[in-house]
């Protein structure tokens, strides 16, 4: 009796998520995707606060976890005409709360939180910030810069991300403040530049198998001469290289050119192709694959940040953990952990699997190692309460070490009489003035302006106030030309005042109003910084 066959499984398509959310997913993977869902943004928002709702549109849409709105408005007239998350019936109720129970309507799986107070109340609350995990202050509410710095003070002390927005009439810009070591793992690397093939560096098992391959290399048929992959090729002719040259590989330009001839020779010519593809990806690849591993200025950084940084603690970020187990592995074997991916080439099936299965078990060895190292010093200088870190974390710092990148925040710059103002911050500030004529830095120097007038001035400015405002801009390009040692006399501060005074008189002519469009736009923008 013969068998009764059972049906296949059906296949699994995507989940509900996946469909949702598919064209992002392929952007940031699953991983960004996560981190995204994680955080929690914080809006404090003033004056009309179109840009700040705009910002919170574009990060809803994607999946932002959640969101607080603290305004201290209640919805009139003039908001109806601007903001397109309140209706007729918002009028006369908290603002924070209308918009938020719109925006909430774009995106099911985002929570939303309104706070009808002022800024400064609810800065002066215990703990007010300590749940968010980047905060977005928009420009301008009263006491303005005391609550900026004091909310700047807090995102440097907790490292976080801090963005300030302004957007009035036609013109609108956006600071971020980074924290001062803000380390990027995965920066999303050209495919090719991550390749790390150790064709110089060979471990045993790929030695034993590109040996096993080349054995009696000419008497091979046509066929299996053509199917070597082209890095067992180049392992087997840089030994032959090195019979010859004193057991040194082909290093300068020169050598390896006259490698990359020796290897062209011993393609087979006379078969119906004229040549051997296999052959030719070999001396493709001889000016890009052979090269000593080194260590990339990107993770240099990283180690030298390791070097004055204090002893890891319970607060200590996984980050720095990471490196610092992989800055030991590279000191041991001069080299980092294999990522383990082979690029596509001419061979044959179970040839590609073999050495495929070879890379990914040297990498899967090297990220064990790294484990080791960590799980060390977690024993060692972190309480038991300390989680781990997970394998995954470590996998991935591990697999993109080559490209990790350190950036170094400074503090935003809100007035040019504050710390954050030293003067080679201020010297390369003018000189981009004075010698970028595209540069849109004179719209960031006349919102500068534009606050440090509000400052000094209860009212809302408007244009009676021209006066007053080109003299803030006057004594912000005298400081900036002092810091660049320049004189007041300088021909160049004219021509950049003159740059500077259309956009003067048109923050001067909106009256503290925000076009809609201008907003959504540089809403657009800065939800795009916050989800890099």
């Amino acid at each position: 009796m013969a068998k009764r066959q059972i049906t296949p499984p059906p296949l699994h398509g995507p989940t509900a998520k996946e469909k949702k959310y598919d064209r992002q997913l392929r952007l940031w993977a699953a991983s960004g995707q996560e981190a995204l869902e994680d955080a929690h943004v914080l809006l404090l928002n003033s004056g009309p606060g179109v840009v700040g709702v705009e910002i919170l549109k574009n990060l809803i849409l994607p999946g932002v976890g959640s969101f607080t709105i603290v305004d201290e408005n209640e919805v009139v007239e003039e908001d109806l005409g601007i903001n397109f998350f309140l209706t007729d019936n918002s009028l006369g109720h908290p603002r924070a709360s209308e918009t938020c129970k719109y925006l909430m309507e774009l995106n099911p799986d985002v929570n939303g939180h309104p706070v009808q107070q002022t800024i400064e109340k609810f800065l002066s609350e215990p703990n007010a910030l300590d749940e968010y995990s980047l905060i977005l202050f928009v420009a301008p509410p009263s006491r303005c810069r005391e609550n900026l710095n004091k909310v700047s003070q807090y995102c440097i002390g907790k490292s976080l991300p801090l963005f300030y927005i302004h957007s009035l009439g036609l013109y609108s810009h956006f600071s971020v403040q980074l924290p001062s070591a803000f380390p990027i793992i995965d920066t999303h690397p050209d495919p090719a530049s991550t390749q790390d093939l150790r064709l110089l560096q060979p471990w045993p098992e790929l030695t034993a198998f590109a040996e096993s391959k080349t054995q009696n290399l000419d008497s091979l048929s046509d066929h299996d001469h053509g199917h070597i992959p082209y890095l067992v090729l180049l392992l087997h002719f840089i030994e032959e290289w090195k019979e010859s040259h004193n057991g040194n590989p082909p290093s300068d330009y020169k050598e390896k050119k006259g490698f990359k001839s020796l290897i062209e020779s011993k393609a087979r010519t006379n078969n119906p192709e004229g040549g051997e593809e296999n052959f030719d990806e070999a001396a493709a690849a001889v000016l890009k694959s052979l090269n000593k591993p080194s260590l990339p200025g990107g993770l240099r950084e990283i180690f030298e940040e390791l070097a004055v940084r204090n002893k890891p603690n319970e607060d200590t970020a996984n980050f720095w953990l990471i490196a610092q187990a992989i800055k030991d592995f590279y000191s041991k074997h001069h080299s980092l952990p294999l990522p383990g991916a082979l690029p596509d080439m001419k061979a044959q099936s179970n040839d590609y699997i073999q050495l495929q299965n070879i890379y990914k078990a040297k990498a899967r060895r090297d990220i064990d190692e790294v484990t080791a190292l960590i799980r060390a010093s977690e024993k060692n200088t972190l309480p038991q309460t300390h989680s781990p870190i997970d394998v995954k974390e470590i996998e991935a710092f591990c697999k993109g070490a080559a490209h990790v990148k350190l950036i170094k925040g400074q503090p935003l710059l809100t007035s040019i009489d504050d710390a954050a103002a030293t003067p080679s911050r201020l010297a390369s500030l003018y000189q981009t003035l004075k010698d970028d004529e595209e540069s849109l830095l004179p719209i960031s120097i006349a919102f500068l302006a534009y606050d440090s007038m509000l400052q000094d001035n209860t009212a809302q400015a408007t244009s009676k106030d021209l006066d007053s405002l080109q003299h803030h801009t006057q004594r912000i390009i005298a400081k900036l030309s002092a810091a660049a040692s320049t004189t007041n006399n300088d021909n160049p501060q004219t021509t950049i005042l003159s740059r500077l005074q259309p956009i003067l008189e048109e923050l001067l002519r909106a009256d503290g109003a925000e076009l809609h469009n201008i907003s959504a736009l540089t809403g657009g923008m800065v939800a795009q910084e916050v989800i890099k």
